[in-house]
């Protein structure tokens, strides 16, 4: 089961949360992990600092898996993040910074895969 969390500086409307859904429900695919077990949560209006510096238009995107995910597949999969949050959003790719997470465990329905 895998899980993408987005906390954005920029507003989210109902229509551009529904295209980011769909696009990082495509995105998923790139790193092995199948849609239908995919869960968003996607934070709007969020201070992000860098460098000392508020970010006017920024995002910090975690992507958490069950294992660990190949590493040329996660470098594919943040340039195609860093397309989406600049391309739905306008958030520049230098100013998107994405982290991945493996766990061995992951609990659902009462036990762990």
């Amino acid at each position: 089961m895998p899980m993408i969390e987005a906390k954005v500086t920029v507003n989210l409307p109902e229509e551009k949360r529904n295209v980011l859904k769909a696009e990082l429900g495509k995105a998923i695919t790139i790193i092995g992990k199948p849609e239908s077990y995919l869960m968003i949560n996607l934070i709007d209006k969020q201070d992000l600092y860098f460098a000392g510096k508020k970010l006017e238009k920024g995002a910090y995107v975690e992507v958490k898996v069950l294992g660990k995910a190949d590493p040329s597949k996660t470098n594919e999969m943040t340039a195609r993040l860093c397309d989406v949050f600049e391309s739905i959003l306008g958030i520049p790719q230098d100013a998107v910074y994405i982290s991945y997470w493996g766990t061995d465990f992951w609990g659902w329905n009462g036990s762990n895969f």
